[in-house]
């Protein structure tokens, strides 16, 4: 079965020429165009924008797309990891609700706040498992008790910080520095520096935080939302940085 151009552009609640784009950047090709020069998708096609779509939603551009693409060519594998991301942001999204409700509700009412209820949904934690799995329970827990010692400002101010070294190395990307250049690498001393502050940043730990920021959505999107590209280029430049000083 296939559907044409105009159908899926419709049922996807997007523009032909977006699917069109889509194409001649490699990653939607249509399973044939017809003689009057339609392009026509069949349900690989459908299964592969599905993906795309889902990718855009969590942010990513369209090189991270790509590449996320050409790494995950087990179609149901993708999917499930898709499925697993949707259904935890669901939960979070879903705890973030009740959370605001109870504030709202307490505070026209003029009751009594409690710190649990306020900021379910929005704790770190929700990272426990995966963290554990890449770099070891004791990793985890290190960073735990360094995290939950600091106050609101000071947390604050840890997140500010990175929020600034991702500005700055979009600035940088849009100034066409390449990674190995002096100040791209000086951005790279101040991540590494960053992420001191919760861990002993070994060699292999930083290479692979790096290729995480473009393997993984949810982080690629911290940084390319600040410019297309920005987390490739963070990427190199981690990887730079420790070859040569790690």
């Amino acid at each position: 079965m296939e559907w044409s151009i105009q159908e899926i552009a419709k049922k996807a609640g997007t523009t032909s020429r977006t699917l069109r784009h889509y194409g001649e950047r490699g990653l939607l090709e249509p399973s044939r165009i017809g003689a009057n020069g339609y392009r026509y998708y069949d349900q690989a096609g459908l299964v592969r924008l599905q993906r795309i779509l889902l990718l855009r939603e969590l942010g990513l551009s369209l090189p991270a797309i790509a590449e996320v693409l050409a790494g995950q060519q087990d179609t149901s594998a993708a999917l499930r990891t898709h499925l697993a991301l949707l259904e935890q942001e669901r939960e979070r999204i879903g705890r973030q609700i009740v959370s605001v409700r109870t504030t709202l509700h307490k505070t026209e009412r003029g009751e009594e706040l409690m710190a649990d209820e306020v900021f379910d949904g929005f704790d770190h934690t929700v990272h426990e498992k995966e963290v554990t799995e890449r770099w070891g329970r004791k990793a985890y827990e290190k960073g735990d008790r360094w995290w939950r010692s600091l106050s609101a400002e000071r947390k604050k101010a840890f997140m500010d910080e990175q929020a600034g070294i991702a500005r700055d190395f979009a600035r940088a990307l849009q100034q066409g520095l390449a990674a190995d250049s002096d100040e791209v690498q000086a951005l790279a001393r101040r991540q590494v520096a960053w992420l001191s502050s919760t861990t002993t940043p070994t060699k292999e730990y930083v290479i692979g935080l790096g290729r995480m920021y473009v393997d993984d959505p949810r982080f690629t999107v911290h940084y390319d939302k600040h410019g297309e590209g920005t987390a490739v280029l963070v990427r190199d430049a981690m990887e730079i940085y420790a070859e040569r000083n790690l």
